[in-house]
């Protein structure tokens, strides 16, 4: 099993918990994140970065707690989680990468979107060990495509660390996949398959929010 601070409740100890927490701009409703599951939660991650300095005082709390594991480079998936990896990699002194976005309209599964690395970085991260960095995981839309790209480069993803993991999602595939997993803030929350969605056996509106070009955090 990984060692996990957030399967610990090491965090709720931290005073930075909250700091990470007023950093994130949420909404409360009824949105369909970009995994295709629904949840109450939107945050406005472009806003995330407005102020560099907070962010990268808790990216150098994740980078010092990833010390141990021999980081040889990190890997972000754009756009916010690429820049908190980028305020990381120099606190661990390794190779900088990101993962970009690419969406497959044609299918209604869970997990539409892919991630895959540029082809220019893709042999650099052959044979390496590898920290994904997010800014924020929910239903791990990000950290899963990003995680299956560098496989797919023949890297060996060794841990994964955040700003903030909301739910369990991130946790069980650490443990499912024997990553370790760092995040300053662990946060109760919850999200739903379409048929299984509460919201939408309320007839709570949906909204969807990449649908209408505000990308936001989408899970």
């Amino acid at each position: 099993m990984p060692k996990s601070l957030a399967g610990q409740g090491f965090m709720q100890d931290l005073p930075t918990r909250d700091d990470v927490g007023r950093l994130l701009p949420a909404r409360k409703g009824h949105f369909r994140l970009e995994s295709g599951h629904h949840g109450d939660t939107w945050l406005d991650l472009e806003l995330l970065c407005l102020r560099p300095e907070p962010v990268r005082r808790l990216a150098a709390q994740i980078g010092a707690r990833l010390r141990h594991l021999d980081i040889e480079a990190v890997c972000g998936p754009l756009v916010e989680g690429a820049f908190v990896a980028l305020m990381v990699a120099p606190i661990l002194g390794v190779r900088f990468t990101y993962s970009e976005r690419l969406v497959n309209l044609k299918t209604d599964e869970l997990y539409p979107v892919q991630y895959r690395l540029p082809r220019a970085l893709r042999a650099e991260v052959r044979g390496k060990r590898v920290a994904i960095v997010n800014d924020v995981i929910y239903a791990g839309s990000a950290v899963r495509g990003t995680f299956a790209d560098l496989k797919a480069c023949d890297a060996e993803p060794v841990a994964i660390g955040a700003l903030a993991v909301l739910g369990d999602w991130a946790l069980n595939f650490a443990v499912e996949e024997g990553l370790t997993l760092q995040t300053v803030a662990s946060l109760p929350n919850e999200f739903w398959t379409p048929s299984e969605c509460p919201l939408c056996a309320s007839g709570v509106p949906l909204v969807d929010v990449a649908d209408s070009h505000a990308r936001g955090y989408a899970g």
